[in-house]
Order: C-alpha cells, then structure tokens, then sequence
C-alpha cells in the first residue's frame, strides 16, 4: 500500500525556488539538532541548493577546509566549538563567507565587544520554512554578504587564539 502522507517537501512554493538561470549555490548547515539539520537541508535542497552538514562547530571547520560555500548557517551554542568560536576561526582566515546565526539565543555580550563578528544575519528560533528561504535568498541575492573588509586587521589584541605549533 501507498504511504499517503505527504511531506512539506513534496510541492514547495515555486516563488521561493532558487533559480533556474543562476548557478547552484552551495550551503553549510550547522546545527547540533539532527532534525533541524535534516529539515533545514531538505527544505534548502528541494530549493535546488546543494548542502551539507555538520553537527558542530568543530565539524563546520573541517567542511570549510575542504569545500567552498555560499552561506553557512551556523547555530550558536553547540559542543565542541560554538557557533561565536566558528566566526572567529572563520574571520582569522578572512574566508569570503556569508553567514547566518540561526540560534535560540543571541550572543549578545560577544557581539558588542567585537562588532566584526556580526554575522550577515540573525534568526531566532523557532522560525517558519518561509522566514528561512527568505533569509537565505535575501542574504545570497544582496551584494554585501561576505566578510567585513574593514574588520580589524589581525593582530594580538583582534586574533583569536592559535595553537602553538611548537613541540
């Protein structure tokens, strides 16, 4: 017998596709949440982005060595390294990435003492499958989503910590 449920999946809105004539845009998506990691990859594919995921912070980092991305959406507060910690490590190298904080809660306090850590955007959860497509066509449609040019420059007061590479 037929399954005859559908899924939200199954007809999404033809006005919110990517589209067709641009280029395939590629996603990080970065939740500790396996179902808003599977939702929010689901709904981003069948709007014709390619995605991947990572569980943390920590595996963020190690997608963004080996692959390029339009947009990462980043939860803040994850084991291993959060989504503040992912910026920096993200700003130190100056890597030309848009992102957006999808988080339950804004680092607020972090955000004021380094205004260059400011993400291209903020979404507060719980929030819609449209407030999401909205966000992430807004911040790949607009010109000005990568880093900050006039970040401060890297130096012992800006730098996040490195490891020493010293034995």
């Amino acid at each position: 017998m037929k399954n005859q449920t559908m899924s939200l999946l199954d007809e999404p809105d033809t006005a919110l596709m990517a589209d067709p004539t641009l280029p395939v845009q590629r996603i990080l998506v970065v939740d500790d949440d396996r179902m808003i990691c599977q939702l929010n990859s689901d709904v981003l594919s069948a709007h014709g982005y390619i995605v991947d995921v990572a569980e943390d912070g920590a595996d963020a980092w190690d997608a963004l060595q080996f692959n390029t991305y339009d947009l990462m959406i980043t939860d803040n507060s994850m084991p291993n390294l959060s989504g503040v910690e992912l910026l920096k490590k993200i700003y130190a190298i100056r890597l030309p990435l848009a992102v957006i904080m999808a988080t339950g809660t804004v680092p607020t306090w972090e955000f004021a003492n380094h205004p260059w850590l400011r993400p291209a955007a903020i979404m507060l959860k719980p929030y819609t499958i449209d407030e999401l497509m909205q966000m992430v066509k807004g911040i790949l449609n607009s010109s000005s989503n990568t880093i900050d040019l006039f970040a401060p420059p890297l130096n012992r007061r800006t730098q996040p910590p490195t490891d020493d590479l010293r034995a």
